[in-house]
């Protein structure tokens, strides 16, 4: 589960008792209600007599064709997602991941190789998990993994409901970092995603909890702050943008 946001540097202030203490109380507690998918798969691991799950006839199925979503109007110009081609865009990605700014949260650094392999993990599975560029104007700027997280491992970490869609995002170029443009582009995303799939009621994020400036790009562009999350590779933020508050915030 690699950061949502790697824009910008992180804190490094440890959780609070508080903050421990909110996350006990907050409104996202201990539901666990496991989506029907996610049951049909562990049944399928363990022999055990669950429903198999449904047929998927292209790998975007699972996530209402991200390709098919086209443009969005932000206040920085005309945004598209954009499913990643390894043969054209592993170059760019590549070298975005060795950004020490990036690197410090995503741990891709190294060869074309080592990005190569995260994305064709993504790439040649079953769909669950879109790896895409924000091209912005007409200009790569941005990578962004759009993924279902209650297929996610994630979904062991906190009270998933069905159809909840995840996002991960950095922005690629040192000038475009800094200057407000995280939080537009994360409200015009997450609008793509409430719009283009009917079945999702939440869009979920979960920025590492030290990056502060990562975590305030995702309060201003509408989300909620749910939970700390204990996640096995970073203190996260679980952060919610509620399909029934989205004029509102």
């Amino acid at each position: 589960m690699p950061p949502t946001d790697a824009s910008t540097d992180a804190g490094t202030e440890p959780a609070t008792e508080s903050a421990r203490a909110a996350r006990a109380d907050a409104q996202d507690t201990l539901d666990l209600h496991l989506p029907d998918e996610l049951i049909a798969l562990f049944g399928a691991r363990t022999g055990g007599c669950a429903p198999a799950p449904p047929a998927v006839s292209s790998a975007d199925d699972l996530l209402d064709n991200v390709a098919d979503w086209g443009p969005a109007t932000t206040p920085a110009g005309v945004f598209q997602l954009v499913p990643v081609r390894i043969e054209r865009d592993l170059p760019l990605i590549s070298r975005w991941m060795n950004d020490p700014a990036v690197a410090a949260f995503w741990e891709l650094a190294g060869s074309d190789a080592v990005t190569e392999a995260h994305l064709r993990h993504q790439l040649d599975g079953d769909g669950r998990s879109v790896p895409c560029l924000g091209v912005l104007e007409g200009t790569p700027m941005s990578y962004w993994e759009v993924y279902r997280a209650d297929l996610d491992a994630l979904a062991r970490h906190y009270p998933a409901r069905p159809h909840d869609t995840g996002i991960h995002l950095l922005i690629g170029g040192v000038a475009d970092r800094g200057r407000g443009l995280g939080s537009s582009l994360l409200r015009a995303v997450a609008d793509l995603v409430l719009d283009h799939r009917a079945a999702c009621a939440r869009v979920i994020a979960e920025p590492d909890l030290r990056n502060t400036p990562s975590v305030s790009a995702f309060l201003s562009a509408g989300f909620r702050f749910a939970a700390e999350v204990d996640l096995p590779d970073k203190p996260a933020a679980l952060m919610v943008r509620d399909r029934t508050l989205r004029t509102v915030l």
